[in-house]
């Protein structure tokens, strides 16, 4: 991929999609701490002082990405709750039909995960506070979308579906790294498999996590609580 210089407002827009579709499909083959700047700017087709004039490091062009990929799992998700949730259902059967929704989901995004997992400790480094606030401002955005979806599911909630929504996606990237070990620890679980116990499986782990946070903060006064809007 060879590009001009980019001369208007346009053009600029092209360069920076061109930078964030690249990225993605790093993504797509490697983990997140593979992804070097040297490697983005190579493939693209820019020299990397060029790169640097649309994002100012790696870690501002991956949160971009992040906050593109919830935002269109958030949309995937509303669907996935509609067709899978029966808002009729006692309360403990709806928490743990929208833990396993949850678990489902997030572990078939692999890369959604694995930016999570690199969020607070990796991507929010080598940033400028403009940079940082912006993405945490559309963060917050998206983070109110997720919990009116699951507060549409789970009413009983409350103040506590923020809460838990983020909590959710922090465990889904803490998780993730113990689903997907590399190729060294893959070969010790091979030679002793009594090492493999270390190992977790995402969508399980995740769903046993969810399942458990969700029950702990629902309300206990009442067991089965008449969904809201219904009458006693």
């Amino acid at each position: 991929m060879a590009f001009q210089r980019a001369r208007t407002e346009e053009q600029r827009e092209i360069r920076r999609r061109a930078i964030l579709d690249m990225a993605s499909a790093m993504l797509d083959e490697m983990p997140v701490a593979a992804v070097t700047l040297n490697e983005l700017s190579r493939r693209v087709g820019l020299a990397k002082p060029n790169v640097l004039r649309y994002f100012e490091s790696r870690e501002a062009v991956l949160l971009e990405l992040l906050n593109h990929f919830l935002q269109e799992w958030l949309t995937e998700l509303a669907g996935e709750l509609a067709a899978g949730v029966d808002e009729n259902l006692p309360m403990v059967e709806r928490a743990t039909a929208v833990a396993e929704i949850l678990s489902r989901s997030l572990s078939g995004r692999t890369v959604l995960c694995d930016l999570f997992g690199a969020q607070g400790s990796v991507l929010e480094h080598n940033v400028s506070v403009a940079v940082v606030a912006r993405y945490k401002r559309t963060s917050l955005d998206r983070l109110t979308t997720m919990a009116a979806l699951l507060q549409k599911y789970l009413p009983e909630l409350g103040e506590n579906a923020p809460l838990f929504s983020l909590q959710a996606v922090a465990m889904a990237g803490a998780l993730s790294a113990y689903s997907t070990p590399p190729p060294s620890l893959q070969a010790a679980y091979q030679a002793e498999p009594d090492l493999a116990r270390f190992h977790l499986e995402l969508k399980d782990s995740l769903k046993l996590a969810l399942t458990a946070t969700l029950l702990g903060v629902l309300p206990r006064g009442r067991t089965d609580p008449s969904p809201a809007g219904s009458e006693a």
